[in-house]
């Protein structure tokens, strides 16, 4: 599968996943079978809901079908989308995935020390955290990929 197929349809589906209003996290082109399946990861600020899947299927779809008609990616191989919206193992990596999870208790080195902590701020610049007790706060540069810690309340 190469990876000039999967930039193929990032460039098809990048700009329609823009277009509803949410960030493509993740994209997949993978073979199964005679099929090939696409994996289409997103996400926006408030979460992902059912009904943002099936806006941002209906969007890929016609996306894929339109450039099919031009002699796409899938002009001659079917197909299966899946769409849906990154779990909570994966890692925190951009200013958008911190501020969508203040509040939330995180694990992150700072530098060289790990520090788990709850997120109280993020900004273009940074994040603040809680961790116990003392605040923290970071530049992006400064922080290894955060990973969302599950609480059991």
């Amino acid at each position: 599968m190469g990876s000039e197929r999967q930039a193929e349809v990032e460039a098809i589906l990048a700009p329609a996943v823009a277009k509803v209003g949410y960030d493509l996290e993740g994209l997949q082109v993978t073979k199964a079978g005679r099929r090939l399946l696409v994996r289409v990861l997103v996400d926006k600020d408030g979460g992902i809901s059912l009904d943002d899947v099936a806006v941002v299927s209906k969007a890929c779809s016609k996306a894929l079908d339109e450039s099919d008609s031009t002699g796409g990616p899938f002009a001659d191989t079917p197909y299966t989308l899946e769409v849906s919206s990154p779990g909570v193992d994966r890692p925190l990596t951009e200013p958008r995935h911190w501020r969508r999870n203040i509040g939330r208790l995180v694990a992150v080195h700072i530098g060289e020390e790990p520090v788990t902590g709850r997120v109280t701020a993020a900004s273009e610049r940074g994040i603040e955290l809680e961790a116990d007790g003392v605040r923290r706060s970071a530049t992006y540069a400064e922080l290894g990929p955060g990973k969302v810690q599950i609480e059991l309340r």
